[in-house]
């Protein structure tokens, strides 16, 4: 069973179609206890990284996700959801993150090359930088879809694969059983589907 995080934030619809496609018993909730009885647990999100992170301390569920990070829960981390696993977040100030894993959340503006369009949204190629599980399937340069306006930085001990949006951004991290993308895989057509279905099996 694959619980997917509902705290109010992130399109839960979508990514549950494309889990119960590959045939994964997913469920999308608030409970608590239904996320400590699922096997592996995927914290979505889409907005701004203050409101997102004080939505999931309002309802608790933070503490849940961490709980079970700390006991080896295979997690994963989407779009925003990846950008919460980290310590520190600087959209419209600065908000501390869930510090799942080292580094912070730091605008792409002043970053990239200034005629590049903020957010970056759209189809972009992934750079392996190291193996993992969750690309076993997927061949260097397969694209993936992105929107998002920031970034990963500071991160080289959980960095798994970036790509070139004017200079290389973070796309996808992991640490243990704590994981994430930038990306969205469940908009990125075969290639998000075959990372789906790694981390299904991941350990």
């Amino acid at each position: 069973m694959i619980a997917i995080v509902d705290y109010g934030v992130g399109n839960l619809f979508s990514l549950r179609c494309s889990l119960q496609s590959l045939g994964l018993d997913t469920v999308v909730t608030a409970d608590p206890k239904a996320i400590r009885n699922a096997d592996r647990v995927i914290l979505p999100g889409v907005g701004a990284f203050g409101d997102a992170i004080d939505k999931l301390r309002a309802t608790g569920l933070d503490q849940t996700v961490l709980e079970e990070a700390a006991h080896g829960k295979p997690l994963l981390g989407i779009c925003l959801g990846m950008q919460l696993l980290f310590e520190k977040g600087y959209e419209f100030g600065e908000h501390d993150g869930l510090g799942l894993l080292h580094g912070s959340v730091v605008p792409m503006q002043g970053t990239i090359p200034p005629e590049l369009k903020i957010p970056q949204m759209g189809w972009n190629a992934l750079i392996r930088k190291r193996s993992h599980p969750l690309l076993r399937e997927v061949k260097e340069g397969d694209c993936v879809y992105f929107v998002h306006s920031y970034y990963a930085a500071d991160c080289d001990d959980s960095l798994v694969a970036t790509t070139e949006y004017g200079k290389e951004l973070t796309a996808l991290v992991a640490k243990d059983n704590v994981m994430g993308c930038q990306f969205h895989p469940e908009k990125s057509g075969n290639v998000g589907l075959k990372i789906l279905r790694a981390f299904s099996t991941v350990t």
